[in-house]
């Protein structure tokens, strides 16, 4: 399966929402909740001795599931979306990950606007 039909299978399990308000709402407090189940599986693997592997890769197939209905709603192509983020990371890290590149300044992400 591509990145595509994964996205139009989340479409088809995916709740009809009266309002495009309370549709992207429930994306995004969805896409936290499904990441905080992440790293509550992660810390009771590892600090707690409570193996929870199984539950670790269920949560980040629902973040994952998520992710693809924020791009669905915003018509953004998930291929697209990943490429974009592997272009940045290329330019930030040109040689590989360093400490002297992660240290950067916060991003204003209205300042990209405003230049529009």
């Amino acid at each position: 399966m591509n990145l595509k039909e994964y996205q139009e299978l989340c479409r088809k399990t995916a709740k009809k929402f009266e309002t495009r308000e309370k549709e992207i709402l429930t994306w995004g407090l969805g896409i936290t909740g499904e990441a905080g189940d992440v790293a509550s599986c992660i810390k009771k693997t590892f600090a707690h001795d409570n193996n929870q592997e199984a539950g670790i890769k269920e949560n980040i197939g629902d973040t994952l599931w998520y992710a693809a209905m924020i791009c669905n709603f915003f018509n953004w192509d998930m291929d697209n979306v990943l490429e974009e983020n592997i272009k940045k990371l290329e330019g930030r890290y040109p040689k590989g990950f360093t400490i002297e590149n992660a240290k950067r300044k916060m991003i204003d992400w209205n300042e990209n606007e405003l230049k529009k």
